[in-house]
């Protein structure tokens, strides 16, 4: 089954290569007939030249010999450029394919296979692939070639020895057939040891400042050292299996010479075959051996590679959950207004749904705020707007059109979305606000920033808008890095905003003076607010709030208080601990 998914996943991405495959056939064809000429032409000079001292034959024919050993050589360079050409070619498509199909991924199929076995998958799974593929093109394509050959040219030296290679050959191949057996197991355990390891170190860079806090570092020193240890025994228990193979190559190998000078001495002895045969005959049975063993080197390869093609391939067989419609709406004509009708939604399994009988509508030019106790659908709701998720109930609308039904394209550039985790990616503030839009010059990315608050920090910089940005933006602070985010969204200008607890990091008043220049910029667009923080959303036209995943209420803040004891319960727990708060100051 390895093996067809192997085959398959080679199939596919070396298709385009056909002609370079074929060159490097070809090449290996020629270079391994003039390697098995040349024993034939040293049996020549040795019968024919030495035994008779015929000193102008054997310059004669060793010049011959010189020329087919060059022409061996020119072979053999131009196969192994065209062979590595092919395969560095192989591993970047695969991995391209790799990285625009986990693109397409929704957060369900990221979440199924994790961040870790998919950088796995598209490292070193594809590089022990591409390995295959250049010692393919480089040993094995020539390893059949001069197994066939040199055994018709060693029967062609005597046939009365040929028992010597039936016998030789197949007991090395089942020798290391055994061995190569027990090594796939172990093999598909070590690619998943690779996988642990690398989630381990990942969660242990990413969260540094948590385990300094905790004084963890002695407990995470030790989760990566029972990690390492698992990958090192497997590691251990493959190679033990895999030193095992040389020996045994060896092992026939000599007792194979061994027994063709016990028996062709003999036959040599008896004029039954001349001296110049019996070494040609061992250099074909030393090249039919070597042979083998080439391809007993390949077969070590082949079951890692088997099992790490069967893991690309799966990542590759995956269809995304969120797939684009058949017939993709290409147009809105409205001006970006979302509506939940009867709207419900459950992750796969789960025991009860996460949403369910959502309805409301947010209309544009107006902010629609959704407040609720952690773990009431906040997030989700958002989600499905943005369709990171799809809806398993009802439909959720823009401008009148499904959301399912919507070109992804249109649906991504009509939202300006800035998540609960603000997320920077390496490179510079300017690089990261035109995420929002490429095209933005330095003056609206001056004026988002002026909005978001954040100008005054990002003008301090010597660098300006050219200041750095780490991965994940964790050389700013918190609220800075939430205040790029929003003004990464406003680059966009898009009809929908979506802040999904984007103020949380905020003190009360960088809120309040966000919020105030986010008005004028966001009036003609539909805004939806998710929040912890009544302070955040008092003002807004509506307030959907949320308990246990079904709306409890709807209305403006006054309304709220008075008629929906959940939000009245949250008011009030807000307001004491602020004025409990400043009764302590």
């Amino acid at each position: 089954m390895l093996v067809v998914v192997l085959t398959r996943l080679l199939r596919t991405f070396l298709r385009p290569y056909g002609r370079w495959l074929l060159a490097i056939v070809v090449l290996q064809l020629l270079g391994t007939i003039a390697a098995l000429y040349l024993p034939s032409l040293n049996a020549d000079i040795i019968d024919n030249g030495v035994a008779t001292g015929d000193t102008g034959y054997i310059m004669r024919i060793g010049a011959w010999m010189l020329a087919v050993s060059l022409a061996q050589i020119a072979c053999s360079i131009v196969s192994v450029y065209f062979g590595a050409r092919t395969a560095m070619s192989f591993g970047r498509d695969v991995r391209a394919a790799l990285f625009g199909t986990v693109g397409r991924f929704a957060a369900r199929e990221v979440s199924h296979f994790g961040a870790p076995s998919l950088i796995t998958r598209n490292t070193n799974d594809v590089q022990q692939v591409q390995m295959l593929v250049v010692m393919t093109c480089t040993m094995m394509i020539a390893a059949p070639i001069m197994c066939v050959g040199g055994i018709i040219m060693a029967v062609r030296q005597d046939v009365g020895l040929s028992w010597l290679v039936a016998v030789s050959v197949p007991a090395l191949a089942i020798s290391v057939g055994l061995i190569i057996r027990k090594m796939v197991p172990q093999f598909r355990a070590m690619q998943e040891r690779i996988d642990v390891v690398n989630r381990v170190l990942r969660e242990q860079i990413t969260g540094v400042r948590v385990v300094r806090a905790f004084v963890r570092e002695p407990v995470e020193a030790e989760r990566f050292g029972e990690a390492n240890d698992e990958l090192t025994a497997t590691a251990l228990r493959a190679g033990r299996l895999m030193v095992r193979i040389f020996p045994s190559v060896m092992l026939v190998l000599n007792i194979s010479i061994v027994a063709l000078l016990w028996f062709g001495a003999s036959r040599v002895d008896s004029g039954e075959m001349q001296v110049g045969s019996l070494t040609a005959f061992m250099s074909y049975l030393m090249q039919i051996l070597m042979s083998v063993m080439m391809a007993t080197f390949m077969l070590m390869m082949v079951p890692r590679a088997a099992v790490c093609a069967e893991r690309i391939q799966e990542v590759l067989d995956t269809e995304p959950s969120i797939a684009p419609p058949a017939v993709p709406v290409g147009t809105l004509r409205g001006r970006g207004q979302v509506e939940f009708r009867d709207v419900g939604f459950a992750y796969p399994g789960a025991a009860a749904p996460v949403l369910q009988h959502i309805n409301f509508r947010a209309e544009a030019g107006r902010t629609t705020a959704v407040i609720g106790s952690t773990g009431s659908g906040k997030t989700t709701l958002v989600s499905l707007i943005a369709r990171l998720f799809d809806a398993t109930e009802g439909q959720v609308l823009v401008d009148g059109v499904d959301v399912r039904d919507l070109d992804p394209e249109l649906l991504w550039s009509t939202l300006g979305l800035v998540p609960q985790r603000a997320y920077l990616f390496t490179g510079t503030v300017a690089s990261n606000l035109r995420y929002g839009n490429p095209a933005a010059s330095d003056d609206e990315l001056w004026e988002a920033l002026t909005v978001a608050q954040a100008k005054d920090f990002v003008a301090a910089t010597p660098e300006g808008l050219q200041a750095p940005i780490a991965q994940g933006g964790t050389n700013v602070s918190g609220g800075q890095r939430q205040r790029l985010a929003i003004a990464r969204a406003l680059v966009r200008k898009p009809q929908i905003y979506l802040f999904d607890e984007s103020f949380s990091a905020l003190d009360l008043g960088t809120d309040a003076r966000l919020r105030a220049a986010l008005r004028p910029v966001t009036r003609d667009a539909a805004v939806i607010v998710v929040a912890q923080r009544v302070s955040t959303i008092i003002d807004a036209d509506q307030i959907i709030v949320l308990d246990n995943g079904a709306v409890a209420g709807i209305g403006r803040h006054d309304e709220l208080v008075a008629g929906c004891p959940t939000y009245a319960e949250i008011v009030g727990s807000q307001l004491s601990a602020e004025q409990t708060t400043g009764a302590r100051a």
